[in-house]
């Protein structure tokens, strides 16, 4: 299933049994039986369903969405090796501590946003009739270092747009991988139809900025003293990269 396609359901029970995996991120098979509370025969027969469409996948009895959002990648800059990768469900962990560092160093707020709705939901992907969630991460030794995270609204009016946050840990930067992430990101973007991307960044986030720019993002706004960053209130630079 693409991030993009919007799910759809020919049996209430097809519904229940989705919408418990997408809300848990993984589930156990039997845990979902029991969950959804559908008896065995209505349950395997809306699990066939979903599986059939490409909706979920069951890996040995975990079920899982079965988004398609590319390839794995190794890459080597200055005798580092790295790999960027769709993220998986057990990247949980690493991908908020990741996110976290580097919103704290940098008053990155929109990042910031994104690890604690990360805990809230307690789910690495989401894909339902409101909204998709994507991340790619970037891996050293198994270690999440970076991640390029697109925020995939699916009204019709919205469809067109995502929200891309992009970072990487300081130990690992200076290497190239925040521009492979961005690039991963943006491709896929662009190949899934979208025709802008858009970020917003406080203003004292000089690095940031120069990064985005860098890039060939633009400044499309500036809102005055829209956050408060210790106590000091800071203008939000709203940033955007439209595709040809």
């Amino acid at each position: 299933m693409e991030a993009f396609e919007r799910p759809t359901f020919e049996t209430s029970a097809a519904r229940t049994v989705y919408q418990y995996v997408e809300r848990h991120g993984t589930a156990a098979r039997h845990r979902a039986r029991t969950a959804t509370e559908l008896d065995s025969e209505t349950f395997d027969e809306a699990l066939e369903h979903l599986l059939s469409k490409g909706y979920l996948k069951d890996d040995g009895g975990t079920l899982a969405l079965a988004l398609d959002v590319g390839s794995v990648e190794t890459h080597q800059n200055d005798g580092i090796s790295y790999v960027i990768r769709p993220a998986q469900p057990d990247d949980f962990e690493g991908l908020v501590e990741a996110i976290r560092d580097v919103s704290a160093e940098s008053t990155y707020v929109v990042a910031e946003s994104v690890a604690e709705q990360l805990l809230y939901e307690d789910a690495v992907t989401r894909h339902n009739t409101v909204q998709s969630r994507v991340f790619f991460v970037a891996t050293v030794d198994d270690e999440v270092v970076g991640w390029c995270h697109l925020d995939l609204p699916q009204l019709d009016k919205l469809r067109e747009t995502a929200q891309l946050t992009v970072g990487v840990v300081e130990d690992h930067r200076d290497h190239g991988i925040g521009s492979q992430l961005m690039e991963r990101g943006m491709e896929w973007a662009r190949a899934n139809g979208y025709r802008k991307l858009y970020n917003s960044v406080p203003a004292v986030s000089e690095n940031a900025l120069s990064f985005l720019e860098a890039h060939g993002w633009h400044t499309e706004g500036i809102r005055r003293n829209h956050y408060t960053v210790g106590d000091e209130e800071v203008d939000e630079v709203m940033m955007a990269y439209t595709f040809d």
